[in-house]
C-alpha cells in the first residue's frame, strides 16, 4: 500500500478538531481577546499607565509591546486556519504564510522589577494571551509537524521465556 493510500484511510482527529466547532470557538475566544486587549489598551489601560512608577511604566509599555505581537502572531494564525478550513487557502499556499507567524512571544517574569505595580487587568491580559498561545502552539505543532513513527520492536523468533532461562544459565555459571 503506498504512503498516500495509507493517508488517505487515516482519520486524524487533530484535522477534524481544527475546522470542528472547538476550533470556532478558539477563534471566537481569540479575536474576542484581541479585541478585548485593544479596548483596554486604548482606554482603562491608558489611563492607569500614567499612574504607575517609571519602573513600572517602562515595564508596561514593553509588556504592552510583548502582548500585542503575541495577540497579532495569534490572530494571523487563526485567521490562516480559517482560510484554509473554509477552501479559500490551499495548505501549500497557507503553509507558505504560516512561516511569517511566531508563536513564541515570551513575557517578562512575575519577578521582574515593577510587575507586582502593573494594574490587575492588565496582568491578567498578559496570563490570558500566554496560555492561548501555549495552546495555539500545541495545536499547531499537532497539525504541521511531521509524525515520528515509533520504532517497531523487532520481531524475534526466538522463545523469551528460553531467552531468559539461558541468561539465568549463563549468570550462575559465571560463578
Amino acid at each position: 500500500m503506498s504512503e498516500a493510500s495509507k493517508r488517505s484511510n487515516t482519520i486524524s482527529f487533530i484535522e477534524r478538531k481544527a475546522s470542528s466547532a472547538a476550533f470556532r470557538k478558539l477563534y471566537a475566544d481569540g479575536m474576542g481577546l484581541v479585541e478585548e486587549t485593544a479596548a483596554y489598551l486604548d482606554g482603562e489601560g491608558r489611563a492607569e499607565a500614567k499612574k504607575l512608577s517609571r519602573i513600572a511604566a517602562t515595564l508596561y509599555a514593553a509588556e504592552s509591546m510583548r502582548l500585542t505581537t503575541r495577540l497579532m502572531q495569534i490572530a494571523s494564525w487563526l485567521l490562516l486556519q480559517r482560510a484554509l478550513n473554509s477552501g479559500e487557502m490551499s495548505r501549500e499556499q497557507m503553509m507558505s504564510e504560516k512561516k511569517k507567524i511566531r508563536l513564541d512571544t515570551t513575557s517578562a517574569k512575575v519577578s521582574t522589577n515593577g510587575w507586582e505595580e502593573l494594574p490587575e487587568a492588565f496582568r491578567l491580559l498578559v496570563k490570558r494571551s500566554l496560555r492561548l498561545q501555549a495552546y495555539v502552539q500545541r495545536l499547531d505543532q499537532d497539525l504541521f509537524s511531521e509524525p515520528v513513527a515509533a520504532p517497531m520492536p523487532a520481531l524475534s523468533n526466538d522463545n523469551p521465556v528460553g531467552s531468559q532461562i539461558e541468561l539465568l544459565r549463563t549468570a550462575f555459571a559465571a560463578r
